[in-house]
């Protein structure tokens, strides 16, 4: 008796776990969209189903915490008359710190409505694309392009209260050409105390930190490469292992060679996917969350596409234009675009 309740019990827990990781069929999806008045916004920071932050092109860091009933926003300006672009939002469960393209780089903390200036740097060739804080929301990175010969790249290790350059004798050469795209926060990816970070222009390559930036590699990819529009933009793995990389050439949208691959060994090799086949150009790409790295996202100004493989087949799910989009778990997602949020419920 006891064997035969054994043997039900495995096979009902069999098929629970078959259909727990059953990939979805996702034909068409239903956006509901947040109207935001006169801004740009590339960088979105989400902490639950309700509630979601933002920073714009026109200075300001907005929040909502009732699901997109009422957005309040924090106004910044440097001496008064310098209005921050901000393409970067990180989170480090408490406070959010935004960091501004072009010179000066401005890097403002966020905590309980007030701003508060973390970070300059003065440099002709200073633009910063990207910032996340690690799991452990004491480190943080950020990434820009370079004023030297390599990445510009700054760090914390005390939960954003200050800010270090990492100097070039530390960091891979880049080459001539080579930089980064502040196109949605998401040519950065941190999980446990591993960093990679895409590049493109002259090069399509992956930066890769497994200490914290301490110390660093740099791996080959077969994306687009060669002229400024050309490259990464988005990069996301679902684990230390399995990862993808997406972007292709923004002055030709609508063309979809060599703009995606996947790596199965944590980023030192990377095969194209789904070659000449749609999705085009695309500014972020995301796993959804518990779903074994088979359902994958992404947008971009050419609309949003879909795969329930891991990448290697792809349907286009809406035409709506986004930049970025952030999972909170299986079925929520927010979005940001050109003058709008939007929620996603599947």
């Amino acid at each position: 008796m006891n064997r035969i309740f054994i043997l039900i019990f495995t096979f009902l827990f069999l098929i629970g776990c078959t259909q727990e990781h059953q990939p979805r069929k996702i034909e068409k999806l239903t956006i509901k969209a947040f109207k935001i008045d006169s801004s740009s916004i590339r960088a979105i920071q989400v902490t639950n189903s309700n509630s979601a932050a933002y920073a714009d092109s026109k200075g300001n860091v907005g929040f909502t915490t009732d699901n997109g009933g009422l957005w309040h926003t924090v106004p910044i300006k440097y001496q008064d008359s310098i209005i921050p672009n901000f393409r970067s939002l990180g989170y480090n469960g408490a406070d959010y710190f935004a960091l501004s393209i072009g010179n000066p780089a401005l890097l403002y903390k966020i905590s309980k409505g007030k701003a508060t200036l973390q970070y300059l740097e003065k440099d002709p060739n200073v633009f910063y694309d990207a910032l996340t804080f690690f799991e452990d929301n004491m480190h943080g990175i950020a990434v820009g392009d370079p004023t030297a010969l390599c990445a510009s790249i700054i760090m914390t290790a005390d939960g954003g209260e200050t800010w270090a350059k990492i100097p070039c004798k530390n960091l891979p050469k880049i080459m001539k050409g080579e930089a980064f795209f502040a196109a949605s926060n998401t040519n950065i990816k941190t999980m446990g105390s591993t960093v990679w970070i895409a590049s493109g222009g002259a090069r399509a390559r992956v930066l890769k930190s497994t200490n914290y930036g301490n110390t660093w590699q740099i791996f080959e990819t077969p994306i687009i490469q060669g002229n400024g529009p050309q490259g990464i933009y988005s990069i996301d793995f679902y684990d230390k292992n399995n990862g993808i990389i997406m972007g292709g050439d923004y002055s030709k949208p609508q063309e979809n060679s060599a703009n995606k691959a996947v790596t199965s060994d944590g980023g030192k090799t990377w095969t194209l996917i789904a070659n000449n086949q749609n999705p085009n150009y695309k500014s972020a790409v995301q796993y959804v969350p518990n779903t074994q790295g088979k359902e994958v996202f992404a947008v971009g100004k050419t609309g949003i596409s879909f795969s329930n493989d891991g990448g290697v087949t792809w349907k286009e799910v809406s035409k709506e234009e986004y930049y970025a989009i952030q999972f909170i778990d299986k079925n929520t997602a927010w979005l940001s675009g050109n003058e709008k949020i939007g929620k996603l419920e599947l």
